[in-house]
């Protein structure tokens, strides 16, 4: 699929993009409806102020693009590895599938999660100040010198965290999943 270098102000609908790449191209307040990127990489790409809503991206490898200021809602986004890409900031996932993403050793302060399954995800050595995890489900995901501090994970699930391994000063957690802390500390619970 081609794209213009410039897409500004544009709106995307039902794009299918399989095993091909994206090259060069520069999206800004750019909205993408219903768009398939499967095995489609993202190369040299970079895309400032997007939504992109009920779209499928999977097993994309973002190289060296920038990612600033995006919402996916109702998408799913599995198997993306966000460690390819030059910048991620400003992320926001709305009743998303990110499943299989890969966040590790991001700076990724307020990232959103909002009612997602972020099941076997990796967030090993990232830096999550201030996100918000609300309604998510992270069965499998891996949390290790992962910096939480003021994490709101008091309606997340199915997590688990080593609290001696990772950073949560002022993280908000609530009961009863919050019980599930406490299998770090090799004590006895009745």
């Amino acid at each position: 699929m081609e794209f213009a270098l410039e897409n500004i102000n544009q709106s995307f609908k039902r794009i299918s993009c399989t095993d091909e790449a994206v090259r060069r191209a520069d999206f800004e307040n750019c909205t993408f409806e219903k768009c398939t990127f499967v095995s489609s990489n993202f190369e040299h790409c970079r895309f400032t102020d997007c939504v992109f809503t009920e779209c499928v991206i999977s097993a994309n490898k973002p190289t060296n693009s920038s990612f600033i200021h995006i919402r996916f809602k109702d998408s799913k986004v599995m198997g993306f590895d966000w460690t390819k890409s030059r910048v991620a900031h400003e992320l926001s996932f709305e009743e998303c599938d990110i499943t299989y993403s890969n966040f590790s050793y991001l700076k990724l302060h307020k990232l959103m999660l909002l009612k997602c399954n972020a099941k076997e995800c990796d967030f090993i050595g990232s830096d999550l100040t201030g996100s918000i995890f609300t309604d998510t489900n992270f069965e499998g995901s891996k949390f290790s010198q992962t910096n939480l501090t003021k994490a709101d994970f008091r309606k997340a699930y199915n997590y688990g965290i080593d609290t001696r391994y990772n950073t949560l000063k002022k993280a908000q957690f609530a009961l009863p999943e919050a019980s599930s802390l406490l299998l770090s500390l090799d004590i006895i619970l009745e």
